[in-house]
Formats: C-alpha cells, structure tokens, sequence
C-alpha cells in the first residue's frame, strides 16, 4: 500500500470516528506512523484529502456500476448487479459512508461539485436500469427509488449488527424487495 493510500484510508477511519474537524494532522501523522507536516508531501491540505476521498469512492461507485450494468443480459440483471455492488461497496466502506454524510459540508466546493455529479450519474444509472425494469416509472419515481435502496443499503454503518455474510444476505434481500426485483409470492 502506497503511503498516499494509508494516509486516505486512516483518514476515513479517523474523521468517521471523530469527525473532520476533530482530527488534526497531528493526529493523522501519528496514526500513519509519520510526522503531521510529512502529510503535506502526499496532500496541499487537510481539505484535500477529505477531497480526493470522496471523489474517488464517488468514481468508483460510477464506475463499477457503469461495468455491472454493461455486463447484464438485461434490466432486472442489471439492477440486482448493482445492488450487489452497492451492498459489497457498504459493507467494505462503512467509514467512508459515515464521512459522506457528516463531513459533507466541509468539502471544498469544487470537490462538492463533482461529487455531486458523480452522484446524480450513479443515481440515474440505477433510475435508468429502474424504468427498463418497468417502463410505467417516471424519471423522478426511478430517481427516489434508487434513494430509498441506497438510504437502506448505506445504513450499514449503523445497523449493521450481523456478520457481514449475513448482513449482507439481509441487505440484498430487502433492497431487491424494495426495488421490485423479486416477483410477489401468490397467496
């Protein structure tokens, strides 16, 4: 692992636990084994490692899932490939979950820009694979549908009291529920 990515991944775990704004790069030298200025060989500020942390999970996330979909025979493949990439992504980064959603505001505001567009691309790659699945959705209801499975999905942080195999049995079965990919059971 280089030392850029040690320094990114200790990040993660460090602002998750505290916060942002509760680790200095003091803080961050120790837990990477070097001194807080030698931080700033790999990265210009605090801020840009907050930076290239969210916009590379948020390229990643694209990208895999932009693969996964490309790779499907069809819609409803298509839609339970990405699940299983976002349930995998959730149980893997639960701290980068953490940091997305408390330390958004501190991004600087070129890094929330793109993360947002990147964002709203993986949001309408799912509604995309969503309206294939059932052409009667509009683009807004696939949107808030792929909101609710990642609100439920990125919940891992929190609720994630189970083994992660069956963590992650449960999360794909009710994100599949939630999408509709599994046909209702005859009574």
């Amino acid at each position: 692992m280089s030392r850029r990515t040690q320094i990114l991944a200790t990040a993660a775990d460090l602002f998750a636990a505290r916060g942002f704004h509760g680790v200095s790069v003091a803080d961050l030298g120790a837990a990477c084994g070097i001194s807080g200025p030698a931080i700033y060989k790999h990265f210009v500020a605090k801020e840009a490692i907050l930076a290239e942390m969210l916009v590379s999970i948020s390229e990643e996330l694209l990208a895999e899932g932009e693969r996964r979909v490309a790779g499907a025979a069809d819609p409803r493949a298509a839609v339970a490939a990405l699940v299983d990439w976002h349930v995998d992504f959730a149980l893997r980064q639960r701290s980068l979950i953490v940091v997305q959603d408390r330390d958004w505001e501190s991004l600087p505001d070129d890094a929330r820009e793109k993360v947002r567009d990147l964002q709203r691309r993986y949001v309408d790659l799912w509604a995309d694979q969503l309206r294939g699945l059932d052409p009667t959705l509009t683009r807004d209801r696939s949107r808030a549908m792929a909101h609710v499975a990642f609100g439920l999905i990125n919940s891992t942080p929190h609720s994630g009291l189970l083994p992660d195999e069956e963590m992650r049995s449960v999360l794909t079965q009710m994100a599949g529920a939630a999408l509709r990919l599994n046909p209702p059971r005859e009574a």
